[in-house]
């Protein structure tokens, strides 16, 4: 059995339309899923810091849930599961004029839950790293709750919480590929069929690790531009490489917040 060059030249640079469809739903699930697993991590993190105890117990039973179980099992469950029990039913939609399928929303659903537990305690994390100086001298001033948070905690907590949430979104491209389990023709699954198709399993694969490499790097290069700009906010004038950020070699980063401090 012999490497077909050709056929791997010809998947990596010249992919099939059903390979691309499958790039574009992985990026959009995941850009998606990433968006509401904010939105709902943010509001499970301020239920944890409520003054009601029912409110932090609820928070902490969903964090405690979610984490604890495979998110394999969470998606079975949301897909079939609820419609085995006759709790829901998803069925393929129409939205801004684009078909929505049901196994997609059911993907969506389940990284958003998955992602959101994770994403609760990078956000709590990211609060309590907030001095309590500022909540106590912004309440005497008069701040209200809504604006101490949106004026006074989050810009300074943004710097801690922003590379952990880039790495959640990073791991969160890849484990799309799991999401062919039920039956979401991402980019995984459509690498699967290809591989069925041809039997050059090896070629295609290669192909489609280089593709997730490839989404994960421009990623990165986003995410370390993130990094660099909140950092000149606070004074940390060297900047992260790009190199420094794919190796993990972050000195002058480190050092440079260590002298500040």
């Amino acid at each position: 059995m012999r490497f077909d060059w050709q056929f791997f030249w010809q998947s990596l640079f010249t992919p099939s339309d059903r390979f691309l469809d499958g790039l574009v739903l992985t990026i959009s699930i995941s850009v998606v899923a990433m968006i509401l697993a904010i939105i709902t991590g943010l509001a499970v993190a301020l239920m944890r810091r409520s003054r009601f105890a029912a409110l932090r117990w609820l928070a902490g039973i969903y964090i405690w849930a979610i984490r604890g179980t495979p998110l394999l099992v969470q998606l079975v469950l949301i897909y079939t599961g609820f419609a085995a029990v006759g709790l829901y039913q998803f069925d393929d939609v129409s939205l801004l004029g684009l078909s929505v399928k049901a196994a997609v929303q059911a993907a969506i659903l389940g990284l958003m839950i998955n992602e959101s537990a994770y994403i609760a305690e990078i956000v709590r994390a990211g609060l309590d790293a907030v001095p309590k100086g500022q909540f106590e001298a912004a309440a005497s001033l008069g701040m209200k709750p809504g604006k101490l948070m949106r004026w006074v905690i989050v810009p300074q907590s943004l710097r801690v919480m922003v590379p952990p949430l880039g790495n959640s979104f990073n791991g969160m491209m890849k484990t799309t590929s799991i999401l062919s389990v039920i039956g979401v023709s991402e980019m995984f699954q459509v690498t699967q069929s290809i591989s069925s198709a041809t039997f050059q399993t090896f070629e295609i694969f290669i192909v489609v690790a280089i593709y997730y490499l490839a989404l994960t790097t421009v990623w990165t290069v986003i995410q370390s531009a993130i990094e660099n700009r909140l950092a000149r906010q606070v004074g940390i004038e060297q900047p992260v490489s790009i190199t420094q950020r794919l190796l993990g070699a972050r000195r002058g980063a480190a050092a440079a917040l260590s002298s500040r401090e």
